[in-house]
C-alpha cells in the first residue's frame, strides 16, 4: 500500500497517478465520491519529470512525431539535450477520446471502492478545438480564472509542455467533453441520474464576437445501481412564504408546516412527498381538469424546495497556486445529499482540497489523491485553516 503523504483520523492523502492509487484502496470502503478533474488541454499542473539528459538543462520540450496514446505523454524530448519528459497527468492527451478513456480506468476503481449505494458528483467543463494547445488571443473557460492574465498563464503553460495533439473536429468546434464522458460511462453501467448546470453568474468575461460567452458548467451525479443514499431534505430550500402552507394538513402524523414525511411515507412513496402535499384540490372527473374547483392548490413542500438541476453558485477566488479549484458550495450540496452521516468522501482529483474543506464541514472521513504534492500541501492549510476556526468557535 502507498504511504499516505498525510493522515488523521478524519483525513487521508495520497500522492499519485490517482488510478494507481485507486487500485490499492478496499472494496466498497468510499460512501461518496465528489471530483472535478483536470479538464483536457486547459492547464499543465507542473507534474512532468525530465529523465536522462543533462541535469543541468532547463529543459524546452518538443512533441514527438511518433503516435501517442492517453497514457503516454512522456512522448516528449529535449530540444537541447535528449532528456525524456514523463508526467502521467490527466488533462493532456493527445485526443479527447484518449482522455476519455483515462477517466473510464479510473471510474473501473471508483465503482470497486465504492458501496453499492454510493454516489459519484462528477464536474466538467468543456473547451474548443483549437490550434494546438490554444493560442494566447483564444479565451479558455476554466471555471475559476479571475482574469485574462490568468487565462494567459494557463494556456502558456499547456503550450510549454509541448504536447502533440491531433486535431479531431475542425477549429472553433465546441468539443463536448462531459457529454463524451458521461455517455462513455452509460456505456460503461453507470446510471445517469442528472445532469446539473452550474450557472455562474460571475463568470469571467469573454472576448467574443462570432458565439455566445460561456456562463456554465455540467455536474453529473453518477450511481451504480436503481437505489442509492440521497437525502433531499438537506438541501432544500427554504420556502418564500412558509405561512402559506395549510395548518390543517396532516404530514407524517404532524400538522402543517411543522410537520415532515416519515421515513414510513417515503419507503411507500407516498404521494404527500411529491410536488403537491395535498390531492384534494384535483378533481377526479374527467374532463373537469381545468374547471376552478374554489380550493387552493398548496405547491410547497413543508421542508423547502427542491433545490433542482440548474444551480447559480459564484465562483470564489483562491489565493494559492492552484487556479481551478471549484467553489466549496458545489461539494457541500453534493456531500450533504450523497453520503451519509460519518460516511467516507474521495476526491481522486484533489487539488487544493476544496471537497476535503466541504466534507470536514459535514464531520465526513476525505480520502485525496493528487500527483502533485505541492497541492496537498496547500490543501493542508486550507484544512488546519478550518480546524483553528473550529477551536475558536467551540
Amino acid at each position: 500500500m502507498s504511504t499516505p503523504y498525510f493522515r488523521n483520523d478524519s483525513i487521508t492523502l495520497y500522492t499519485g497517478d490517482a488510478l494507481e492509487v485507486l487500485t490499492e484502496l478496499p472494496d466498497t470502503s468510499v460512501h461518496c465520491v465528489a471530483t472535478s478533474p483536470p479538464y483536457w488541454g486547459l492547464r499543465d499542473y507542473g507534474t512532468a519529470r525530465w529523465v536522462g539528459g543533462d541535469p543541468d538543462c532547463r529543459h524546452l520540450a518538443v512533441a514527438s512525431s511518433r503516435p501517442t496514446s492517453g497514457r503516454d505523454n512522456a512522448a516528449q524530448r529535449c530540444q537541447c539535450c535528449d532528456a525524456r519528459r514523463e508526467d502521467r497527468q490527466y488533462g493532456l492527451e493527445p485526443t479527447p477520446q484518449d482522455y476519455v478513456d483515462r477517466l473510464r480506468a479510473v471510474f473501473v476503481e471508483l465503482r470497486r471502492v465504492l458501496v453499492d449505494t454510493g454516489t459519484v458528483w462528477l464536474n466538467l467543463g468543456d473547451s474548443y478545438s483549437a490550434d494546438p494547445p490554444g493560442r494566447t488571443s483564444d479565451p479558455m473557460r476554466a471555471s475559476t480564472l479571475s482574469g485574462t492574465a490568468t487565462a494567459a498563464t494557463m494556456r502558456e503553460s499547456v503550450r510549454a509542455a509541448g504536447v502533440k495533439r491531433a486535431r479531431v473536429l475542425p477549429r472553433k468546434n465546441l468539443i463536448g467533453m462531459p457529454w463524451r464522458v458521461a455517455f462513455a460511462l452509460q456505456r460503461d453501467g453507470w446510471i445517469l441520474r442528472n445532469a446539473i448546470v452550474w450557472h455562474k453568474p460571475n463568470a469571467m468575461p469573454e472576448s467574443v464576437r462570432d458565439r455566445l460567452s460561456n456562463r456554465y458548467e455540467l455536474l453529473f451525479l453518477l450511481t451504480k445501481q436503481q437505489k442509492y443514499y440521497f437525502d433531499l431534505d438537506v438541501i432544500r430550500e427554504p420556502l418564500a412564504r412558509p405561512d402559506a402552507l395549510d395548518e390543517n394538513i396532516v404530514i407524517g402524523g404532524n400538522k402543517g408546516r411543522h410537520g415532515g414525511v416519515d421515513a414510513t411515507a417515503r419507503r411507500r412513496g407516498n404521494t404527500v412527498y411529491g410536488k403537491y402535499i395535498s390531492s384534494s384540490p384535483f378533481t377526479r372527473t374527467p374532463g373537469a381538469a381545468m374547471r376552478p374547483t374554489g380550493t387552493q392548490h398548496r405547491a410547497g413542500h413543508p421542508r423547502g424546495k427542491n433545490p433542482g438541476d440548474v444551480w447559480s453558485i459564484s465562483t470564489r477566488p483562491l489565493r494559492e497556486a492552484h487556479f481551478a479549484a471549484y467553489p466549496i458550495d458545489i461539494p457541500l450540496r453534493c456531500i450533504a445529499a450523497g453520503c451519509p452521516p460519518d460516511g467516507v468522501v474521495l476526491d481522486p482529483f484533489s487539488g487544493a482540497a476544496t471537497t476535503g474543506l466541504a466534507a470536514r464541514q459535514l464531520d465526513r472521513t476525505y480520502i485525496g489523491i493528487d500527483l502533485n504534492r505541492d497541492f496537498h500541501d496547500i490543501g493542508l492549510r486550507r484544512l488546519s485553516h478550518l480546524h483553528q476556526q473550529r477551536k475558536r468557535a467551540a
